[in-house]
């Protein structure tokens, strides 16, 4: 534990938690390559490793103002693959940011991949913002891979805002996620993904509205170029007084494919329930503007993408 951190590890980490030389305020658990390089716990935020399987187990107390906690992973052997298991238990009442993420360096020519299972525990009154960042990079021929999956409870009144991006560089992900909202409960989920080359992404998203008053919202935005293939499978589910939105917008380029089907199931003459997804290319009036005020086609596609995803 607390091992050093050379200048691919930090780089790593700025790309996938803003955590600048690896320093970053409040809590911090860093995986590197299946093993712990550095653990700080705060009085607000408890980090405690597993017994029984890969992973920790993240406590945060009950009533806290503002606890930060950072748990990213990073993987920079070639041919590494691995399941973690990450589960989290937030206190009645408390108010936290937890920012993951995982960074993949590969020069080897075998797969790297981590497949991260992340389970929420969120009492009443709580709140959540929660932040994960994929990224991959190096020059071998391995692939960069990760499959996450993301399962969330909320009890009354709690609120979960989740916000996840794929920045580059993974050759295919899986992505899963399932939020159970109680009564009274609110979870936002934005979703940004960018693919390319012959990269694969696939996405399967439920919203479950379970309670009097819950409410949700799906926000995916994404860029396929190349030849890269998207799929995307986000339902909103009500069984109860409700109000859930589903919005999915997809930018496709050059010899791309997409499909985007999102559903919504009500089980309650209650439930208020929307959908809308579009896909589409780039208009050529902005691409013309930019290009009036001295920019290159690829410089303008670059800064339309970029806003496109923020």
């Amino acid at each position: 534990m607390n091992e050093a951190l050379n200048s691919i590890d930090t780089a790593l980490l700025e790309q996938i938690a803003d955590m600048k030389g690896g320093q970053a305020p409040g809590a911090v658990n860093i995986r590197k390559d299946s093993g712990c390089a550095s653990r700080i716990t705060t009085d607000d935020v408890d980090i405690r490793s597993k017994t029984d399987k890969p992973g920790i187990d993240i406590f945060i107390r009950a009533g806290a103002r503002k606890a930060v906690c950072h748990i990213p992973v990073i993987i920079t052997r070639s041919g590494l693959t691995e399941t973690v298991y990450n589960d989290f238990y937030i206190g009645e009442g408390a108010e936290c940011t937890i920012i993951a993420g995982c960074g993949i360096h590969n020069c080897g020519e075998d797969e790297s991949r981590h497949d991260g299972v992340h389970t929420f525990h969120i009492e009443k009154g709580a709140r959540v913002t929660y932040v994960e960042k994929h990224y991959g990079e190096g020059d071998g021929g391995g692939k960069k891979n990760m499959n996450p999956q993301t399962v969330a409870y909320l009890a009354e009144g709690a609120f979960l805002k989740m916000d996840t991006s794929q920045i580059k560089g993974i050759d295919s992900t899986k992505r899963d996620t399932r939020i159970v909202c109680g009564p009274g409960a609110e979870t936002v989920v934005t979703e940004r993904l960018q693919t390319h080359g012959e990269q694969v992404a696939e996405s399967n998203m439920e919203i479950v509205l379970d309670g009097d008053g819950a409410r949700g919202r799906v926000i995916s935005r994404s860029v396929a170029q190349e030849r890269s293939r998207q799929v995307f499978y986000p339902k909103m589910t009500g069984n109860a007084k409700c109000f859930g939105h589903v919005q999915c917008d997809s930018i496709i380029m050059d010899d791309a494919r997409i499909s985007s089907i999102p559903a919504i199931v009500a089980n309650s003459t209650e439930a208020e329930l929307i959908h809308e997804a579009a896909i589409g290319k780039i208009a050529g009036d902005q691409l013309l503007k930019l290009q009036t005020l001295g920019l290159t086609r690829e410089e303008a596609e670059e800064r339309i993408l970029k806003g496109f995803l923020a």
